[in-house]
């Protein structure tokens, strides 16, 4: 292989200036051993506080300000909150379940359900009225536990499953339905993660030619991940953490971790190629990729921290922990990797060199021609390739304007699971309502909490969509009285949200007016509406945030006006296409996947973290431009030639995404699948169709206007190097 006198006077002179990356790099490659035992002392530190504290991870469902939190709030003011949930043994028989034999049997089932840990009372279908379907085929008995819901611990589930089906036989058919009951169709965890694993090991080796070289970018998100994850364990104690967080901190910290040390990486490689020693080759890479990996990662961060603005306690948590998450991938790719480069360098650099001879020798094509050409080819037809594609983008991102968001239930569950047979079972028995009842609290009124409760029950009655309503039942202190409505559609459905806004605008007001009473609508389906429309109310707030943030730290990094915003916009059409995608399979139920709406909080969340690693390809792509243009001048050769050194790191980097945030569709858990699906399409979409086609095509038209910005801007913002001079 043959070097310039370039590249030997650059692989042999110091490096022009010892900025924090370089005396970082250098650090850490000289005291490697230390480095290796301080991050395996950190990982085993925290590993060893959480085996100690366990977790206390809490679901914050709370919507301040919201009308279903208000009726929370006062049904606790007058003892009628409950600290247990409930679970339904639903049964079906033909035959009918008054037939004496039958009757029998299921007393004896429920009198031995009554027996099992945490169950606190057993209410059978034979004690009152209601319990059973008209025809007699369907009834339910309700099992009150003595704790709530997501604190049911699963074997104790499983008990009261096991033993309700012991009935079962001469056509009896006993199902679980509950909360607690759709935990025992989610089966174990931890495949998704390693399916995602192997599969981006398999590409690294593809790519790097060597198992061990592809195998450092994993354990740089190996370590990062599990420090992480092991101190929000910890933290989980002193803030409000969900239960949900640690396996999307996962989700986004192997793909981070896996794509900030490949950039790297693959800049040493390059290094190495060129002539360079390891050291030198360590210390460059840093310098250089160095900056891309922090200002990107500052990027996911800024845009992970926006979801505080939204006041919901579940997501500022989740925010939280994996900003944290970015933020320790981003420590171990500039500290971590530079170590493990300086125990594998001299192994890589006889490889690696090895490896450029023999492809030499071959007469192959040298590394970058293929994207060379394509950016050739793009910038032939610029204004057609950036048109073509912004069309095809857009109408994939079509059907998000028709996404519904909500909170699925047992209704999005597999059919085979017997919570979905529950639900089933309760729908045709009482009408699909009954998954979802309206929980109706009056307080106060001229003639007392009882009549005023009894008014409601009548009005409810008279109003389009309810199927029935029952009779008031008062609170422990007589003062305020609840009234279950039922509607006459299933809890995901358009008509009930649309229920739920006439009780509120219209049926319930009048009530008052009247009477004087006050009237709120709470329960989970009016608590999933409030939700939604919660954060439909503070999208744009959320979005301004982090665009403007994000434009705000790309005009400082590039100096320019039209490169940040040309980002902000291909971004936001990634993300569009995710979303409706999101919609077509989840919602819309194509794929063979269970129709349900879109989780509420997913929309921002998936903003946040795609907005985020978008940003991270933008920042590798330009950067290298802007390298190139500051050595050039020429716009359309600084174009060709950073596609040429970045295209297949931001491909490999983006397949490596995908995979991993694509296994994630073999998690049992509904919010993982979507999250997972979500982010491989934006993924997917960002790094083969926007930095590939888009990108080439938009620079190409803005030419050298691409790097203007105002003077009196330019004084304003900070002055941030990208590359080495």
């Amino acid at each position: 292989m043959t070097l310039t006198d370039t590249d030997r006077e650059e692989n042999t002179r110091p490096p022009a200036r010892r900025g924090v990356f370089v005396r970082v790099a250098g650090f850490a490659h000289r005291r490697r051993w230390l480095a290796l035992i301080l991050w395996v002392a950190v990982l085993a530190g925290v590993w060893a506080a959480a085996s100690v504290t366990g977790d206390d991870y809490r679901n914050d469902f709370s919507l301040p300000g919201t009308e279903s939190q208000q009726a929370a709030d006062l049904l606790a003011e007058h003892g009628a909150a409950r600290a247990g949930d409930t679970v339904e043994i639903v049964l079906h028989d033909e035959g009918g379940l008054r037939e004496p034999g039958v009757q029998k049997r299921v007393g004896d089932m429920l009198d031995e359900v009554a027996g099992l840990p945490k169950v606190g009372q057993v209410h059978s279908p034979y004690d009152g009225e209601g319990a059973v379907s008209g025809d007699g085929t369907i009834g339910y008995a309700t099992v009150v536990l003595d704790v709530p819901s997501q604190d049911m611990p699963k074997n104790d589930t499983q008990r009261i499953f096991d033993t309700a089906q012991e009935v079962e036989g001469d056509g009896l058919q006993a199902e679980l339905g509950g909360d607690a009951a759709r935990l025992l169709g989610e089966g174990g965890g931890g495949s998704a993660e390693g399916v995602g694993l192997i599969a981006a090991l398999v590409i690294l080796v593809l790519m790097f030619g060597t198992v061990i070289a592809a195998g450092l970018p994993i354990i740089i998100a190996l370590f990062a991940v599990g420090s992480t994850v092991g101190g929000i364990v910890v933290a989980s104690h002193v803030f409000t953490i969900a239960e949900w967080t640690p396996p999307v901190m996962i989700l986004v910290g192997l793909g981070v971790g896996i794509d900030y040390a490949l950039l790297v990486f693959a800049r040493y490689r390059a290094e190495l190629v060129r002539g360079a020693e390891p050291e030198r080759a360590t210390v460059n890479a840093l310098d250089a990729a160095g900056r891309s990996v922090f200002f990107a990662g500052c990027t996911v961060i800024l845009a992970l921290l926006g979801l505080v603005a939204f006041g919901l306690g579940s997501l500022q948590g989740m925010a939280l922990s994996v900003a944290l998450t970015v933020l320790m991938t981003m420590l171990a790719a500039l500290t971590l990797l530079p170590a493990l480069l300086g125990v594998f360098g001299r192994r890589f650099a006889r490889q690696f060199t090895r490896r450029a001879e023999r492809r030499e020798a071959k007469g192959k094509a040298v590394e970058g021609t293929v994207w060379r050409r394509l950016a050739a080819a793009v910038q032939r037809r610029p204004l057609a390739s950036l048109l073509a594609a912004a069309v095809v983008l857009g109408v994939l991102a079509f059907p998000a304007l028709g996404m519904r968001l909500g909170f699925s239930d047992a209704g999005s569950d597999a059919p085979e699971t017997t919570s979905r047979q529950a639900y089933d079972l309760l729908s045709e028995g009482f009408g699909p309502g009954f998954n979802g009842p309206l929980l109706v609290v009056a307080d106060g009124g001229t003639g007392g909490a009882a009549q005023a409760g009894a008014e409601a029950t009548r009005a409810l009655n008279g109003t389009p969509g309810v199927q029935a309503a029952a009779d008031p039942v008062p609170t422990p202190d007589g003062e305020a009285a609840t009234i279950l409505a039922f509607p006459s559609s299933a809890p995901q459905d358009e008509e009930t949200s649309e229920l739920v806004g006439t009780l509120r605008d219209d049926v319930l007001p009048e009530l008052s007016d009247r009477n004087g009473a006050r009237y709120l609508v709470g329960g989970a389906t009016a608590a999933s509406e409030d939700y939604s429309g919660k954060v439909a109310d503070r999208l744009p707030l959320f979005m301004a945030i982090v665009v403007g943030l994000s434009v705000l730290l790309l005009m400082a990094v590039f100096r320019s006006v039209l490169v940040p915003l040309k980002a902000a916009l291909l971004n936001l059409l990634s993300i569009g296409v995710a979303l409706g995608a999101m919609t077509l399979v989840f919602q819309d139920g194509r794929l063979g996947v269970e129709p349900g709406p879109i989780e509420a909080y997913l929309p921002v969340m998936v903003f946040a973290i795609v907005f985020g690693l978008s940003m991270d390809y933008e920042i590798f792509l330009i950067s290298r431009i802007h390298e190139e243009w500051t050595r050039s001048e020429d716009p359309s050769h600084a174009v060709r030639e950073g596609l040429a050194h970045t295209g297949s790191v931001i491909t490999a980097a983006g397949a490596i995404m995908v995979v991993i945030f694509g296994a994630f569709m073999l998690s049992p858990q509904r919010l993982l699948q979507q999250a997972g699906f979500g982010m491989a399409v934006a993924i997917f979409v960002d790094a083969v169709v926007i930095r590939c086609l888009i990108v080439p095509a938009a620079m190409e038209l803005m030419g050298r206007r691409a790097w203007w910005l105002p003077a009196p801007l330019a004084r304003l913002l900070p002055k941030v190097e990208m590359e080495r001079h």
